[in-house]
């Protein structure tokens, strides 16, 4: 067993694990934050995609020891209660989403990306996102909604 102390969205969490679990199990289980979806748990779909220290990264891959004393933010730390956060009010807006599995992940993907670059073209959209998997949209929409997030945050 092993003690970690899990800094998500804003709070300040000491757990006591198995060091072989991951942080989507963590996060799932244990916190019972379930926006973090878990599709592949290969790393390949970024479902359960969440923000470790300003990066998107896979917390199926993360395993929740490496996570210790980390800044997390999971789907359910970007609203503010029931204001939602300029990027999910775009998915909203514009169509964003389907089916919304994916959403949290490629929402959250594209938070890190927009905090690096507020102004990213779609090319660049387009790179930050390449790890989410969506089989409902086609993408556009997604892109759409990115792109609108952004000018929103610049205030055009």
């Amino acid at each position: 067993m092993k003690e970690i102390k899990l800094i998500v969205n804003g709070k300040s969490y000491e757990l006591t694990i198995q060091p072989w679990r991951t942080l989507l199990e963590v996060i799932r289980e244990d916190l019972k934050l379930t926006g973090t979806k878990e599709g592949c748990g290969l790393g390949e779909c970024g479902a359960c995609t969440v923000i470790m220290d300003g990066r998107a990264v896979n917390s199926c891959l993360v395993l929740a020891a490496e996570a210790d004393c980390k800044q997390i933010t999971t789907i359910e730390g970007l609203s503010d209660g029931d204001k939602l956060h300029p990027i999910q009010k775009a998915f909203v807006d514009h169509g964003g989403l389907q089916c919304g599995f994916c959403t949290p992940g490629v929402i959250l993907s594209a938070k890190a990306l927009l905090d690096k670059n507020p102004s990213p073209g779609q090319d660049e959209i387009r790179r930050g996102i390449a790890g989410n998997f969506c089989r409902c949209t086609g993408y556009t929409k997604i892109i759409e909604s990115i792109v609108a997030a952004a000018k929103s945050a610049r205030g055009e």
